[in-house]
């Protein structure tokens, strides 16, 4: 067994017990660092501010322009980036160990719909400063929902995929009706943030998305490991002390809280929850829910997708929303692609493997034009 592949295990009280691997840890840094990387691009992308003030501004030396430009203006939406980004890939990938299903991520089965809902109502009819306790009411609700309709589920599955894309459909059409009866502004400025989109940061929700972000994670970690024995079955994991029902409602609160945190500043940003997970779970090559690779990617993912944003020679900046959804649909194609060559190779591998008389016939002999048919007519 290489080093990379042992596993290492943290005890701190009895109930907090962590099994770490080395390789899902080394990729877990290297994506943070890339995504960090990013983000030191992003701060410099026009050259405006040099690189040199950038680092001076950041340590409170710089002049007071360049301490504008990169404090005021784009280190919160570089940082709010990285927040959002770490929120949606480690909420994806809980979503996907919790239905077992790849395709069970916020965006697809309704819970972004559901808290963008909540914000919306928040937006449109009452005081902004309460959008996040609107988002979370928003995707609470919808999970509640979800659950009874995927109940004979088990909460898992494709039955909780249908019944996601059906909430979701549905509150798509709430949304789109709250945005119709709005005042025109209002509605302008919502559809934008429907969208996705980190243009409007500003320095205060920095530090709640933060803590949110960091709170969420620390509970979620000691439920990873339950989570994961779950794959087993639900009489296999009791009989190691697992509580089945007790570990998917916690995991579902917790994934919810993510969403929200992500919904209630950025918006509902497509399909960086959906790919970081998968992305992630690639590079690391381990098995399991992988929450820390996952929202490391998921900051990745979504810091590069700002930066492509907002340097394309476009008449202004393109909301984030739009980037990570091209490239979702690029992904998902590829993946389809994929798909089909392996199954062709699989044929392949079929043919060859078995001897020339058990395959199907698909000569002439086999339509009655060959020799042995001609002879028995005759």
């Amino acid at each position: 067994m290489s080093v990379l592949s042992r596993p290492m295990t943290v005890r701190g009280s009895r109930a907090l017990s962590l099994r770490l691997r080395p390789r899902p840890l080394a990729i877990t840094l290297l994506l943070a660092l890339l995504a960090a990387g990013s983000g030191a691009l992003a701060l410099t992308r026009d050259g405006l501010v040099p690189p040199a003030e950038v680092l001076g501004a950041l340590l409170g030396a710089g002049s007071e322009q360049a301490a504008f430009v990169v404090l005021e203006l784009r280190l919160p939406r570089v940082a709010l980036g990285l927040v959002v980004g770490a929120a949606l890939g480690a909420a994806g990938a809980l979503f996907q160990q919790l239905s077992r299903n790849p395709l069970g991520s916020p965006d697809i089965v309704g819970f972004n719909s559901g808290a963008a809902t909540g914000a919306l109502l928040v937006l449109l009819h009452g005081d902004p400063a309460y959008v996040a306790v609107g988002a979370a009411g928003g995707g609470l609700a919808t999970a509640l929902i979800v659950q009874l309709l995927a109940r004979r589920g088990s909460f898992r599955g494709n039955r909780l995929i249908l019944a996601g894309i059906a909430v979701g459909s549905l509150l798509a059409s709430v949304n789109a009706y709250l945005l119709i009866r709005a005042a025109l502004d209002h509605a302008q400025s919502a559809q934008l943030w429907l969208i996705g989109s980190l243009g409007s940061t500003e320095r205060h929700q920095i530090l709640p998305a933060l803590l949110a972000l960091a709170a969420l994670l620390l509970l979620a970690l000691p439920l990873v490991r339950r989570l994961d024995l779950l794959e087993m079955g639900d009489e296999a994991a009791g009989g190691l002390g697992v509580d089945a029902g007790r570990t998917r409602a916690l995991v579902l609160l917790i994934a919810v809280g993510l969403s929200a945190v992500a919904v209630s500043v950025a918006g509902p940003i497509v399909f960086v929850a959906l790919c970081a997970p998968q992305l992630a779970r690639r590079l690391s090559r381990g098995t399991g829910t992988g929450l820390l690779p996952a929202a490391a990617m998921g900051a990745l993912l979504l810091s590069a997708s700002d930066l492509v944003a907002v340097t394309l020679p476009t008449a202004g900046p393109l909301p984030v929303g739009v980037v990570t959804g091209a490239l979702g649909g690029v992904y998902l194609a590829w993946l389809l692609g994929r798909g089909q060559r392996r199954q062709g190779r699989i044929r392949v591998v079929c043919r060859g493997a078995f001897p020339s008389e058990l395959r199907e016939p698909s000569g002439p002999a086999s339509r009655g034009g060959g020799r042995d048919s001609g002879a028995g007519s005759a």
